[in-house]
């Protein structure tokens, strides 16, 4: 029996899930989509022809699964609205707002609530996402498997045994897409300095980068081993290799994700007291 999906709030992130869902196989009768206006109600109805409402309460009548995707700001006013339709229905939930554990969504819910946490990312916008999930003690077996395959219609799912390690999973993946546009922004950048054209400079930057991680993801070698093939010595990419390592560029990485896993948690803490 196929179950039934409700996601409340209907954003870039919400419905790149629920098409890709589409797109994979899944009944667009079995989906509902919540949003505020009726223009964007209709739209979604004629692009992906999922069931539309703006009554959330109407949404979660009979869903198996609800999805929280609106922002953090609002998720409270929402989960309080919501409380008394949960708690009769009892579906799965799963929130893909950054930053609210799922202690803090289960007491707005009203208690005693399966809840998943889910840190998607914007590739996902193409199909090509990565998301970390973490499930509280209530969700059972089979409640994973499920959030599993719904997810996995737009990427890659990792499951994370401890709630903090989202943080980890914001820091690599989360925020990560930004961190490989500004490496293909500035290896563009160089090549327009090296004297190439600038059309010219992106294509080859970005076809660099999309042939990189297509030949890592398929390779059966991890990427160290792949840099070192592809590393003669003393050759033209090795003196780029030991540029980067001399100008310290793991530790910017480190740097980096640490702040990044550093300001969830603060933003976590933040979002928690409101």
């Amino acid at each position: 029996m196929t179950s039934q999906v409700t996601f409340i709030g209907a954003g870039n992130m919400a419905s790149a899930i629920f098409g890709g869902m589409i797109e994979g196989g899944y009944p667009a009768e079995a989906i509902t989509a919540t949003a505020r206006g009726a223009q964007t109600l209709d739209a979604l109805a004629s692009r992906y022809g999922v069931n539309t409402t703006s009554d959330n309460n109407a949404a979660v009548e009979h869903a198996d699964v609800v999805v929280l995707a609106v922002k953090p700001q609002v998720m409270r006013e929402v989960c309080e609205e919501l409380r008394d339709s949960v708690q009769r229905q009892r579906p799965l939930i799963v929130s893909v707002a950054a930053g609210l554990s799922a202690e803090t969504l289960d007491t707005w819910l009203g208690g005693d609530m399966a809840v998943i946490r889910c840190m998607p990312n914007t590739p996902s916008l193409v199909g090509q996402g990565a998301a970390g999930l973490y499930a509280n003690a209530r969700v059972s077996e089979e409640q994973k498997q499920l959030a599993t395959s719904l997810l996995e219609a737009v990427g890659l799912v990792e499951w994370v045994a401890d709630e903090t390690l989202l943080e980890a999973v914001t820091a690599v993946s989360g925020s990560g897409p930004a961190y490989f546009f500004l490496i293909m922004e500035a290896l563009e950048d160089a090549g327009k300095k090296l004297g190439l054209p600038a059309d010219s400079a992106r294509r080859l930057a970005l076809q660099t980068a999309y042939g990189a991680a297509s030949m890592a993801r398929e390779s059966e070698f991890e990427p160290a081993e792949l840099r070192r093939r592809v590393t003669s010595p003393n050759g033209t990419t090795e003196r780029a290799i030991n540029s980067f390592e001399d100008d310290g560029l793991r530790r910017l990485f480190e740097n980096a994700t640490q702040a990044c896993a550093t300001r969830a948690r603060e933003l976590a803490d933040e979002l928690s007291r409101d």
